[in-house]
């Protein structure tokens, strides 16, 4: 069940990060190191599929 909810908590800071970066509240590096960050903090387990 762990892995699941980490799927969704995953998918829903990617949501986020990625509205952020669309209203240039962050800059394409920053966008790209948080969301590997995102892969390390959730560990989803597709993450593979996700970078």
């Amino acid at each position: 069940m762990e892995g699941g909810a980490n799927e969704v908590r995953y998918k829903i800071a990617e949501i986020l990060l990625k509205r952020m970066h669309e209203d240039k509240l962050l800059t394409e590096e920053e966008w790209e190191k948080i969301r590997v960050l995102n892969v390390k903090t959730f560990s989803p387990e597709l993450a593979k599929v996700y970078l």
